[in-house]
């Protein structure tokens, strides 16, 4: 029993260095931005390296040399992915534009698995309550949402501290966006919740010349009482722009 014990004990410290090892020679993305492959071979070899650990009658060496040859398939594939554009996008994915220029796609949300819901949290978390805000939004191939916000909307530099703020009241008090409108479906607590009601919201929508309420994909009220409507997009960009 006392020598089982010190074989888990030895073979634990031996996983942890070789882990270290091995995780030194492929890089620090196994510990920042994860793609679909590294995730897997993260969970692979950390698997591996726990069953070491643990089997206290089996050799060390065979999930030692299996840790060895997940690592060795990683280098080479991650020297193939630097050279080719199609291995980088086929092993680490594509970037998808999710919004863009007032247009929300569907069809890229649902290829990111994310609904409309999610990612307006994510865009809150990122400091934007209005989506109209933002100009650009796009699910990187890592799983994390970036955003480029509109002029207006950009964060404040040594330039804009010096322009004339004249008639600007920095405490006034102001309101996130309200969803009103949500996969074709009114909520009616959120719109009473804006002071409107449902015949305000057709009027409005009648001047955007929507008469079907299951067309509109997301729609929102602002502070200023405004509407702001995104359709239900067959179209979705299947470029990646940043690749």
């Amino acid at each position: 029993m006392t020598m089982d014990l010190l074989r888990v004990a030895a073979a634990s410290v031996g996983s942890i260095i070789a882990l270290f090892v091995l995780t030194k020679l492929l890089g620090y993305k196994q510990m920042s931005q994860l793609s679909m492959f590294d995730y897997i071979n993260g969970i692979s070899i950390g698997s591996i390296a726990a069953e070491m650990a643990t089997t206290v009658d089996g050799s060390f060496m065979k999930p030692l040399l299996a840790m060895t040859i997940y690592a060795v398939l990683v280098y080479f594939i991650d020297l193939l992915a630097v050279k080719s554009l199609k291995f980088r996008r086929f092993f680490g994915g594509r970037s998808l534009v999710l919004f863009e220029n007032g247009k929300l796609y569907k069809e890229n949300l649902r290829k990111a698995k994310i609904d409309v819901s999610e990612f307006l949290t994510e865009c809150r978390l990122l400091g934007y309550f209005d989506i109209n805000d933002i100009s650009m939004a796009m699910m990187e191939n890592n799983g994390k949402i970036s955003v480029l916000p509109t002029t207006g909307a950009r964060p404040v530099n040594v330039e804009d501290m010096d322009k004339n703020m004249q008639g600007v009241n920095p405490k006034k008090p102001s309101r996130a966006s309200i969803n009103v409108i949500l996969d074709g479906i009114i909520l009616y607590d959120n719109l009473k919740y804006t002071g409107n009601n449902d015949i305000w919201l057709k009027n409005e929508l009648g001047k955007q010349g929507i008469s079907d309420v299951k067309k509109v994909f997301l729609a929102t009220v602002d502070e200023n009482n405004k509407l702001s409507v995104f359709k239900e997009l067959s179209e979705s960009p299947d470029n990646d722009l940043f690749q």
